[in-house]
């Protein structure tokens, strides 16, 4: 699928060839050789450029043929994504979907576009509630502004799990970003003039993050699952959760992940290195050593005999995973470590990442190091980790306190 620009078909004017097509994509159903668009007066036609090729056959005419966005329409359907938010977008008209569709393409992480659809299939709810309803490449400044404020003071009633109900400000600024970047996409392509959320302030996000890590006791638990779990053939599941517990990596590296995403690097000075090669968030490639020699096994294991290019990480029926999966395969590791049955059912795989980035930080790595690993892109957002598990009883604050009552000063 290319992200190719295409004029037009049946452009007029030179200056209408100004406006690109978002992408070579087209609005399911359309035939592009009907677009002939209005016929050009006199002037136009002794400025006319040369008629423009024919544009591409479509390449995708819904959003769900987008790799990691088949509709999800029933359980156990192998869909990625909810079918009720590819039919609304399909729904759009024929120049609101193509931009649409070209920003979801853009991206090159599935995780990414997956989580764009989701934010705008949100917003794109809420709009159709306003009197009169608000098309998307219609919306103003105040538009974006309103919908931050309901969403943080709870007024959202529609696009989200539990309406009524205040979302918090990290998610409130995901919102944001997104869109921003949606609506800087349409003006770049020069769909709107100009973008409505550049000048609309994220609120604050606090400076401790809101996911627990685990404690070095379900720690313990959990690693002890994944061995059970390699140990009873359940070999793709283990290597999982092994490999997020050691890099750290947000949930989404998995899915795309080969057989050749796993190598082995020779450094100058004769070390070797088992390593693991993945798309980061901005869809650059990174590498990172991976520590922990079990979970090297499990991954060569999982490797033999597989080509390069085949997937690392697939059901058992052989489709790609996704975050369910690897939330059921986590579970599955806690159940089988004896994690108290409270905690195990509540484990997510952030909570991995949280604990990796949290024992590091508490271990004394450098802040800038940890940065780098775990791909954040502010070194503010690694800090919100710091001291997690640390209790109040050794806060610094009693030793004056403790100081004073063994002297006897007042």
């Amino acid at each position: 699928m290319s992200g190719t620009p295409i004029l037009p078909a049946g452009s007029g004017p030179a200056e209408a060839q100004d406006i690109l097509e978002p992408t070579a994509v087209h609005r399911p159903g359309h035939n592009p050789s009907s677009d002939t668009g209005p016929a050009p007066g006199p002037l136009a036609e002794a400025r006319q450029a040369p008629a423009p090729a024919p544009p591409p056959e479509p390449l995708v005419f819904s959003i769900g043929a987008i790799a990691g966005l088949s509709p999800r329409r029933e359980r156990g359907d192998r869909g990625e994504v909810p079918g009720a938010d590819v039919d609304l977008i399909d729904g759009l008209d024929r120049p609101t979907w193509n931009v649409v569709a070209g920003w979801l393409q853009h991206s090159t992480s599935v995780s990414t576009r997956q989580t764009r659809l989701q934010v705008l299939a949100a917003f794109l709810r809420w709009l159709r509630t306003l009197t009169p309803p608000v098309a998307l490449l219609e919306v103003t400044e105040d538009h974006l502004i309103a919908y931050r404020d309901a969403a943080a003071t709870g007024a959202l009633t529609v696009g989200v799990r539990k309406p009524g109900k205040a979302l918090g400000p990290a998610t409130v600024a995901k919102q944001r970003h997104n869109l921003s970047s949606f609506y800087g996409y349409a003006r770049r392509r020069k769909v709107i003039a100009y973008n409505p959320a550049a000048d609309v302030d994220a609120p604050p996000v606090s400076t401790e993050g809101s996911t627990r890590p685990f404690t070095p006791v379900q720690h313990r638990h959990m690693r002890a699952g994944v061995a059970k779990l390699a140990a009873t053939g359940q070999l793709a599941q283990a290597a999982a959760i092994a490999l997020l517990d050691d890099v750290g990596g947000r949930v989404g590296l998995l899915a795309g992940l080969t057989v050749g995403d796993i190598r082995t690097v020779t450094e100058s000075d004769g070390s070797r290195h088992t390593v693991l090669r993945f798309r980061n968030k901005g869809g650059k490639y990174a590498q990172l050593p991976i520590p922990d020699a079990d979970t090297i096994a499990m991954l060569q294991q999982l490797r033999q005999g597989k080509p390069a290019d085949d997937l690392l990480f697939t059901r058992e029926d052989g489709w790609p995973i996704d975050r369910w999966w690897v939330t059921a395969a986590l579970k599955a590791a806690a159940a089988a470590g004896q994690m108290p049955t409270e905690e195990g059912e509540k484990a997510h795989p952030h909570r991995i990442r949280a604990t990796v980035i949290t024992e590091l930080l508490d271990g004394g790595a450098p802040p800038e190091e940890v940065q780098q690993a775990v791909q954040h892109k502010s070194i503010s957002t690694t800090f919100r980790y710091k001291g997690r598990n640390k209790r109040l009883s050794g806060h610094v604050l009693y030793r004056g306190t403790r100081d004073t009552e063994a002297t006897g000063d007042g």
